[in-house]
């Protein structure tokens, strides 16, 4: 039996079965958590994930919202394992408990993710964990700022029982109602994360009461070895070396155009693949950072698209064969206090540098770089139908994807970090807030050109019906996706205002915060395409000229960088004439550069500061309650 190989064997009949059990369960985890979220960031664009663990705390099934969850859930549970102690414990985990916390150093990632957990027992043996792990809109915390420590980010809950032995525990309960600005939105979100985990733990019983305990743990021993198996597999397919890559994020709000280096460097040795993070830049005093969880989960995410992306369930073993080397006080793995609400940001990239480092070894395999941010936005203000305060965070904005060596990039697709999760609907939006969508379109020319056109970004154009605060903090704005073996680079995130003199305003890069939108003003993103694949003199004609034809490309870049020869009267691409010219700029070494429309000049300095929001910036609040 190979190294970490499970309790025992297991009949291919049995671990098919169970395997089939445990997708079904993670999935029903995630149909009842859509179906009974209040927020629309859960239950529209699915930031969450839910997930089966195995008595270890190891991750047995995920059903994936967000890929980077994967690690921080294990963490956690791993974690509430060791603060709970030996079963003997006092204080130890019980049938009837409901864990719960979002402690950022844990998670990886922000204080809006608060993590359920189940323990699962069967007569009285734990056998399992149901997990989930979801965004609340709102945690507490300053508006409108950009934060310098984890403190003025929101409420803390350390690892604590929501439920002990079935019973809810009302003191905490009463805790977090006071520590957010619409309790009923919250506790909505909470109530369904616990049937979610409830649910996941009662059918993976009904699963073990119908197969046995040994049976179910000895086929996800084989689950796990068999997903083994199959990566390292794949990464002995790569020449053995060593691998670097560099790339760049554009600052962390605070120290404004400085940039902030992302360096990894991969070993691949037999059948064993080494991520080293060494070399990425220190954390930073802006709220870029994330912790430990969120940087293994970069390089779990990269192996896991490089090795096996289409073995289910995505599980413990298929990552035997990464080894992560990651020291503390990095951006992908700060240590306390560091900020982290925009822990999301920098581990995208980080994603994208891992594979770019591995194009020379296996570039049948690897992708461009793509826009790598989420576009989001979060407005908040009173609602001109009732004066209540209005919430919106999220507003995900799809973007382009880099090309690989066989197909163009996917356009208007939601960044890496977020996998699974959607484009959130424009009819959704303008029903629940006061905007006007006035244009949701791709974005031509976007895409970096190249014998494979990287995916194209979009074009959001929002405008306010009433008066809110505008916050975003779109990144790679300067930083662009790169493209590979001679293709070229995607245009970068771009985020304007427009104001009601039909002026549009570039601000600070893609980084406002606290900028009051009047009514009538809108705000636009511009996502970024993805980088090209390939020199774009070998494009086929006829995509071009679909390209020109859909409006994808203009005849600008026809010309400029595909080095084509349009007829006037008619329109169309002539294949001789573009054969000469494309074979008399090989000749002379090259071709017109493509356009850059990013104007990397000097950032503009037009925030505009806000007063931060009262009660929720003066810390932890507690409830008139008896001790």
């Amino acid at each position: 039996m190979m190294a970490g190989a499970g309790r025992g064997s297991a009949s291919p009949v049995a671990t098919e079965i169970v395997r089939n059990g445990l997708i079904a369960i993670t999935e029903e985890m995630k149909s009842n958590l859509m179906r009974t979220a209040y927020s629309m960031i859960i239950y529209e664009a699915q930031d969450f994930t839910v997930g089966l663990f195995d008595p270890a705390g190891n991750t047995v099934s995920i059903g994936i919202g967000l890929p980077m969850f994967t690690r921080g859930m294990s963490d956690v549970v791993k974690a509430m394992i060791a603060h709970y102690g030996a079963a003997d414990s006092p204080e130890r985990m019980e049938p009837g408990d409901v864990l719960i916390t979002n402690d950022a150093y844990l998670t990886g990632s922000h204080l809006n993710h608060i993590t359920l957990v189940v323990p699962i027992f069967d007569q009285g043996a734990l056998c399992g964990f149901s997990v989930c792990m979801a965004h609340w809109q709102d945690i507490g915390g300053a508006l409108n700022i950009v934060s310098r420590d984890i403190f003025s980010e929101g409420l803390q809950v350390p690892i604590l029982k929501i439920h002990r032995a079935g019973a809810l525990n009302r003191d905490l309960m009463a805790v977090i109602r006071m520590n957010v600005r619409i309790p009923e939105r919250a506790m909505g979100d909470l109530n369904a994360q616990v049937a979610a985990v409830k649910s996941g733990a009662r059918r993976y019983l009904e699963l073990v009461g119908r197969y046995g305990r040994d049976v179910v743990l000895d086929a996800i021993a084989a689950i796990m070895d068999r997903s083994e198996a199959l990566a390292r597999e794949r990464v002995r397919s790569i020449p053995d070396g060593v691998y670097l890559a560099e790339s760049y994020m554009d600052d962390d709000a605070v120290d404004l155009g400085k940039r902030v280096p992302i360096k990894v460097k991969v070993i691949i040795a037999g059948d064993a693949m080494t991520v080293d993070l060494s070399e990425v830049a220190l954390q930073v005093k802006g709220f870029y950072n994330s912790g430990e969880a969120a940087g293994r989960a970069c390089c779990q995410v990269a192996f896991k698209c490089l090795t096996s992306p289409t073995e289910l369930p995505i599980n413990e073993g298929s990552f035997r064969a990464l080894n992560v080397i990651l020291p503390k006080g990095t951006v992908v793995s700060a240590v306390k206090p560091a900020p982290m609400q925009r822990w999301m940001t920098y581990p995208m990239t980080v994603v994208d540098t891992i594979i770019k480092a591995l194009a020379p070894a296996i570039p049948e395999r690897v992708i461009a770089g793509h826009h790598a941010d989420l576009m989001t936005v979060f407005l908040n203000g009173r609602h001109p139908s009732d004066g209540k305060l209005f919430l919106l965070p999220g507003g995900l904005t799809g973007g382009g994807w880099g090309a690989k060596a066989c197909e163009d990039g996917m356009s208007a697709t939601i960044c890496i970090n977020d996998g699974d999760t959607h484009n959130s609907p424009v009819e959704q939006i303008e029903a629940k807030y006061p905007v006007v969508v006035e244009r949701y379109a791709l974005r031509e020319d976007s895409g970096g050109a190249g014998h494979w056109q990287g995916g194209l970004g979009t074009e959001r154009v929002v405008r306010a019906a009433s008066e809110f605060n505008f916050n975003t903090q779109v990144e790679r704005v300067y930083c662009r996706p790169w493209g590979l073996f001679g293709g070229h680079p995607g245009s970068g995130n771009q985020v304007v205002v427009r104001t009601n003199d039909a002026v549009e305003v570039r601000l600070t890069g893609g980084k406002v915060q606290g900028r009051v939108l009047r009514a009538g003003e809108a705000y636009i993103l511009r996502s970024g395409g993805g980088g090209g694949y390939g020199s774009p003199l070998d494009r086929p004609i006829e995509p071009v000229q679909r390209d020109l034809d859909e409006g994808y490309i203009t005849k600008e870049r026809a010309l400029g960088c595909y080095g084509v020869v349009i007829e006037p009267k008619t329109g169309r691409i002539d294949p001789d004439r573009t054969a000469a010219r494309r074979s008399d700029l090989r000749a002379r070494g090259g071709l017109i550069a493509q356009r850059d429309n990013e104007d990397a000049g000097a950032l503009e300095a037009t925030i505009a500061e806000a007063p931060a929001g009262r009660f929720f910036t003066d810390g932890l609040m507690f409830p008139l309650r008896c001790c």
